[in-house]
């Protein structure tokens, strides 16, 4: 039992060790054909699918950045890895905040003011400044979360006056299926508005981060400005 067991481990093993370098290896690929270094490209391993010691094993080969969309799931692992980055990517209930703030490296989904009062408060209790991301629903969906493009102007504005909280930048999803064309419009359409916002003078706020792509998509995302990709199953499918 105890050699069948370390089979599965050593087969399983290598097999995340292999879709990690076919990943890297994308990701070099699609830096080069937009211009880019590769070096500024962060992998976020989604990891919302897999238990801790799987995070641990992807954490042994140099992954150090770890996404959950689960406050529950989030706080069970950030304490069995604290020494990895960790990042909430999931929708954030207010009732939620408190047990993640001063545990996160990002928060990758504020979508609305609310939200960003409790992340504030948090903060200051914890007296620890939270960075996130401003989410932005580019595609429209009604299932999906974020503002409105014709919005983000007006609330990097408002959310100056929080100042235990830094919008460091934007997050945003394409559909599931949507033809390649239609991808590559919603991920340049947000791109476009993290440079127009670059040109603004907007208080704690410094937008560096690109958070777009996932699994099925990331190397538009990264041809079109990404610098976070978000990966779970092409990772994980072991």
């Amino acid at each position: 039992m105890v050699i069948l067991y370390l089979g599965v481990f050593i087969k399983n093993m290598e097999k995340l060790r292999q879709n990690y370098a076919e990943i890297t290896r994308n990701i070099e690929k699609a830096a080069a054909r937009s211009g880019r270094n590769p070096a500024d490209i962060l992998l976020v391993a989604v990891s919302k699918t897999v238990d801790t010691a799987t995070v641990s094993k992807a954490y042994s080969l140099g992954i150090s950045h770890f996404g959950e969309n689960r406050a529950h799931n989030f706080i069970l692992k950030q304490e069995n890895l604290p020494v990895a980055r960790w990042h909430f990517i999931g929708q954030l209930q207010t009732n939620k905040v408190k047990s993640i703030v001063g545990k996160t490296f990002l928060i990758h989904s504020l979508d609305r003011w609310k939200l960003a009062e409790e992340i504030n408060k948090a903060s200051q209790a914890v007296k620890m400044e939270t960075q996130v991301l401003l989410q932005v629903n580019i595609s429209g969906e009604k299932q999906k979360s974020g503002l409105a493009p014709d919005l983000v102007k007006s609330f990097l504005a408002e959310a100056g006056q929080l100042k235990m909280m830094k919008i460091a930048g934007f997050m945003t999803m394409a559909p599931l299926e949507a033809p390649t064309g239609e991808i590559r419009s919603i991920f340049r359409e947000m791109s476009n508005i993290r440079q127009m916002m670059l040109k603004q003078d907007f208080k704690h706020c410094d937008l560096h981060y690109l958070s777009m792509g996932m699994s099925q998509d990331y190397e538009i995302a990264i041809e079109e400005g990404a610098n976070i990709v978000r990966i779970g199953s092409s990772l994980f499918n072991t």
